[in-house]
Formats: structure tokens, sequence, C-alpha cells
């Protein structure tokens, strides 16, 4: 987890070492308001871009063409910039609506092209799950020297921690932000580039398999993985939805459509809730029921009428995976006198071997630990639902988030310079194992940070 204990291993990171998670993958339209608006506290908002901005400078000497790191440095995950993290970085910017967010946005999106275009070994349009960007001393002493753009114009892949691979909902969610980027500029570039995404997700990913849809992607090896995901198809029915509207070309139409077929297949409609997916295309994997399949479902479906019933993914959420976490909870590293309320990353999450690290060198869980990205998805989709009662929930949970940048995380740095005071929210409030191989823990983070700015000004970055 810090120094020679080795690294967090992030959701995002579980493929590109060729590793599987079943079926449990991940996976802008929305109009932003300016910060300070819809609830939150605007000083709030303001110390989290604060920490997006000091997450993209953290290497000032390694070039201007640059990715966020990630997580802080005390994650043990050195100068990993995830593409995913990335893509919630330049949605975050431009929900201000400022020139200064517009900026960073584009500047990201140029990194994001550049790795697109400069990949050291496929020309596909392609983007791997996370790069390097900047120097770093490996556990093993072999020093990594470069910051993202290498010295031989490459894009610097991760590959000290195998984040090679592509999956299909990291490719969307980058997708999506370059489509925000095209409608924010008009610069002919972005959308080139989610095109080329989307044409390689289908390229790749498309299946014929009984339950359909779209599969995970491939690991570093570029062999492609059984997995097909509720969330990751969730983002797609974003991006190709998106693609439609810019391009005017019906194919996406169709594309969108398979994608939310196979969606609506997860649904339970006895439990009012989304399954993670399937493991081989033809049964559906039940267990364990993660919390962004309930809440990006009703993000990216929940405007029209044939889709509201399924907003209820957002009770059962809300409901089923609450915890409330403070210092008198077994494993709880939340200081004595601070309480934070939201939800946790899924139903196994809420049962987790609480006598046995989350992994090797990592520490016990907490069955109670909150998951401030998934708070934040809880409270945006439940602004955006607007039933009786939802806003004042949301609000609640936005309290509790901004509660955590305050006062969680403290003295973390990035590149090794210290992060501006109260700025970006920590993953997890305290160490949370989410069921699928891997956990969260109390470090500042980028796309957590993202998520919180969208919730706090009510922007819906799943809305085609």
């Amino acid at each position: 987890m810090v120094g020679r204990q080795g690294p967090v291993v992030g959701r995002r990171s579980l493929i590109g070492a060729g590793l599987g998670v079943g079926a449990a993958v991940f996976g802008v339209g929305g109009a932003g308001v300016a910060y300070a608006a819809g609830g939150g506290d605007g000083s709030a908002q303001r110390r989290g871009l604060g920490f997006l901005g000091a997450a993209m400078d953290g290497y000032p000497d390694h070039g201007s063409v640059r990715l966020a790191q990630s997580y802080s440095d005390q994650a043990g995950l050195f100068s990993t910039a995830f593409t995913y993290d990335n893509a919630l970085a330049v949605l975050a910017q431009l929900a201000g609506r400022t020139a200064g967010g517009l900026g960073r946005a584009v500047v990201l999106g140029d990194a994001l092209l550049y790795a697109q275009e400069h990949d050291p070994v496929y020309d596909d349009g392609r983007l791997r799950q996370a790069y390097n960007v900047g120097p770093y001393t490996f556990f093993d002493g072999s020093l990594q020297p470069d910051g993202f753009v290498r010295a031989d114009g490459t894009a610097n892949v991760g590959t000290q921690f195998g984040f090679t691979g592509t999956a299909v909902g990291d490719m969307a969610w980058a997708g999506i932000a370059l489509s925000a980027l095209a409608r924010r500029t008009g610069a002919r570039r972005f959308l080139e580039g989610a095109v080329r995404i989307g044409a390689w997700i289908e390229r790749v990913g498309r299946t014929d398999e009984p339950l359909g849809g779209y599969k995970f992607g491939v690991n570093g090896a570029d062999e492609k993985l059984p997995f097909t995901s509720t969330e990751h198809n969730t983002d797609l029915v974003c991006l190709f939805g998106r693609l439609a509207l810019l391009t005017g070309d019906r194919v996406w139409r169709e594309r969108r459509a398979r994608a939310e077929a196979f969606v609506k297949k997860m649904w339970e409609p006895a439990g009012g809730f989304f399954y993670t997916g399937t493991n081989d295309g033809v049964t559906v994997n039940k267990s364990p029921i993660p919390e962004d399949t309930q809440t990006w479902t009703h993000l990216a479906l929940g405007s029209r009428p044939e889709s509201h019933s399924y907003s209820r993914s957002l009770d059962w959420a809300a409901v089923e995976l609450a915890v409330v976490d403070h210092a008198g909870r077994r494993n709880s590293t939340v200081p004595t006198g601070q309480t934070y309320e939201g939800v946790t990353f899924s139903s196994a999450s809420l049962v987790a071997n609480e006598d046995a690290p989350i992994a090797e060198f990592q520490p016990k869980p907490d069955r109670s630990g909150v998951w401030f990205e998934g708070t934040a998805h809880l409270a945006l989709a439940l602004r955006d639902r607007g039933r009786a009662g939802d806003e004042t929930r949301a609000r609640r949970l936005v309290a509790s988030t901004e509660r955590a940048q305050d006062l969680l995380g403290a003295g973390q740095t990035v590149g090794g310079h210290a992060l501006p005071e109260r700025s970006g929210v920590v993953s997890a409030s305290s160490p949370l194992d989410t069921g699928f191989g891997f956990g969260y823990y109390p470090y500042r983070h980028v796309g957590a940070t993202a998520w919180y700015l969208l919730a706090a000004t009510r922007t819906n970055p799943l809305r085609a």
C-alpha cells in the first residue's frame, strides 16, 4: 500500500497483467453549471479543482504534454495515470464552464489523443489502461526515468504495474470525454479521436453470444477477455449515442441499441437492481452486486419514460449498500470524532473478512468503509432522478464527501510536492474490500474528486 509494502491495485488495474475480475467491470451531456451551484460548498469545489490541477502539474520538468497522476504518492502507484481517471478529470473541468477549466480539459484531451497516436506498439485507436507521467524508482530498485512522453516520442505505458491492457469501459470514458471536448470546442480532432475509440470497441468488443453486448477488451498480451460487463455496456450507451448525434451516422444508433439491450438483460425486476454481467456470454453472474451498475444505468437511461422503472436501482443502492464509518468500527482508520456516510463498493464489501488482509501487503478491511466515488455516483443520480426526498439524500452524501475532503488524507503529495490544503477526495474513508480481488484506501484520488465535482454541479456525464 505504501512504499515497500507494494502498490494499491485499483479496479481498473486488473486486466493489465492478464487478470480477470469475473464480469465486474466498469464503467457529456448534461448542462454544466457554475461551481458553488447545486447545493455543494463552493470553496470545497474550488479546492477539488485545485487538487485536479496539482495532479496534472506534479512533474513540471517533464514536458507540457501530460496526464494527471491518479492517486497521491502515498498510494504506492507512483506516477500512474489511469485513462479512466483522466477522462473524468476532463469532464469535471468542463463542468465549471470557466476558461481555466476549459484550458486544462483541452490539455488532458490532447494528451489522450497523443497516447492514442503514439502507442509504442499499436496504431489502431486504442488507449492503454494507464500511463506513467513522471520518473520514479520502482520497488525492486529499477528506475523509470521518463515523463508521459518517452525520449523516443512514444507514450509512456505503465508496464511496471502491468497496466498495458485495454478495457472497453476505460475506452468508452475516454471517448465520452473527447466527445464532450468536441462539443465544447468544435475542434475536429477530438471527435475523430472519439470515433477511433468507438471503431476499436466495435471491432474488438462486439459479440454474438446469447447475451450479446460488447465484451471486456484485451489484456496486455492483446488477448481478448471473455467477460461482458453491465457497466461497460452502460458506458457504451452514452458513447455510441453521442457519436450518433455528433457524426450523423446511423450505424452508431444500432451499436447503442446493442449495448442497451445487454444492460436491460441484466435487470432483476424482483429485487430492483442490475447484475454485474456475465463471465461466459451465456449465464448471468449474480454475485457480487456492485454499486456503479445501479447508478450509472440511471444516468445513461433514466431520462426516457420507458426506462423509469429501472431507476428503482437507486433505491436498492441507497438502502442495501449504505454504510456509516467512524472510529468505533472494526478496522476503521477514521480519526476519533469523525463520521462519514455513503455507500460501499458492492454487496460483497459488506461481508468482507475483517480478520484477513484485503490482499498481500494490504491492511484488513472495514466493512463500513465509505467508497466516496460511488457515494458521488449516487448523489448525482438521485439529483438527476429528482423524486421526493432525493435532493435531501443527495445533499447529505455530498456534504459527507466534502467533509472527507476537509479532514481525510492530510499531508499527502503528488510528485513529491505537497498538495494544496484540504484538496482532493480520498477513495475510501477506511480500507475497503470491493469483493473483486482489490481494495480502495484513504488516498486522495482524481476519480473520486472528479465524481464529487460532477455531483456538486449536477453534471450528468452519461447523458448522450
